[in-house]
């Protein structure tokens, strides 16, 4: 059995680029919108919405701008029924740079905030639906936000016009237990509102949380193709797309693009379960650390790296 309320968004280019600064090829952008076509995935998140006063051409590819001529020249007119969608970070974005939708390829606008800046993100987000958008708000690193910190903003996000609200595990921090708590927590702070989830994969429980979100009656499921993503990963779409059951899903393309792009791909630039990931997860700390480790050309010292990181000190 399956429910057919859930729907699946793939956020390979967007958040697989915090790990090679968006350096996708217009044919490797192309290639995997025409794959998640043809699996019948319900929306491809292309990017980030960026300020170009914010961030450089030069370091940073296209899909951190996904600005209109980005996703005509990889994408150009849209077939099928995916729907495209990109993200927009607070005080990385400035308003009057999101086109009206009827100007847009564009289907939907995601907020990413954290807790204390919900009021900001609620505001983007309703200038993005008067400008026509789809909008959900992602709260990022709820496992950092204190009680009251995260009910206030639950509160706030109750009163908006938001439909969707996304409860994030940004550090692969979370346990299943805690994924139960928080969706029920935040169903009864926000009646109405419809919840996402958006796992990440430090202690290679991203993919088991999101089955444990969908069971506590979570309808919007990130994914992505091989699970890359930022550090550990993410929940892998192949894994997901087989385990839901829905009829209208074909795994097929997806294992296709595995093979031809990604093994290598993943060869190249790294991502998945690896020991500084996890020791970040396990801490529930910010994923920087064990980046930056291991892009290194030597793994540190991973128990020193633990104890630093338990202790507070400072990592070089």
């Amino acid at each position: 059995m399956f429910r057919p309320q859930i729907k699946v968004l793939d956020c390979t280019i967007r958040d697989g680029g915090l790990i090679n600064k968006w350096q996708f090829s217009d044919e490797f952008v192309s290639k995997t919108f025409q794959v998640l076509s043809r699996a019948c995935v319900d929306y491809m998140e292309v990017g980030y919405k960026s300020s170009e006063k914010y961030f450089s051409r030069v370091e940073n590819g296209a899909w951190k701008f996904c600005t209109e001529e980005d996703l005509k020249r990889a994408i150009g007119g849209k077939n099928g029924t995916i729907k495209l969608s990109a993200m927009a970070d607070i005080g990385r974005i400035d308003p009057q740079d999101i086109l009206p939708k009827s100007e847009s390829i564009l289907d939907m606008i995601r907020v990413a905030c954290y807790a204390h800046e919900t009021d900001k993100g609620i505001s983007l987000a309703h200038h993005c639906q008067d400008k026509g958008y789809e909008v959900t708000i992602n709260l990022m690193a709820v496992s950092k936000v204190m009680d009251r910190d995260l009910d206030e903003a639950l509160n706030d996000l109750s009163k908006s016009s938001v439909p969707v609200v996304y409860l994030v595990d940004s550090f692969g921090a979370m346990y299943s237990e805690q994924i139960h708590f928080l969706a029920k927590k935040y169903f009864e702070a926000m009646p109405g509102k419809e919840l996402g989830i958006h796992a990440h994969n430090n202690q290679q429980l991203a993919f088991a949380n999101t089955i444990e979100a969908i069971i506590a009656g979570i309808n919007h499921i990130d994914a992505t193709i091989y699970g890359m993503g930022r550090g550990a990963g993410n929940c892998p779409l192949e894994l997901l797309i087989s385990f839901l059951k829905n009829p209208k899903f074909d795994i097929r393309p997806i294992i296709e693009i595995i093979q031809e792009l990604f093994i290598t791909l993943k060869a190249e630039v790294e991502w998945g379960y690896h020991m500084p990931y996890m020791i970040t997860g396990i801490l529930n700390e910010h994923p920087r650390s064990g980046m930056k480790a291991m892009a290194s050309k030597e793994l540190p010292n991973l128990r020193q790296f633990y104890d630093d990181l338990k202790d507070g000190t400072p990592l070089d």
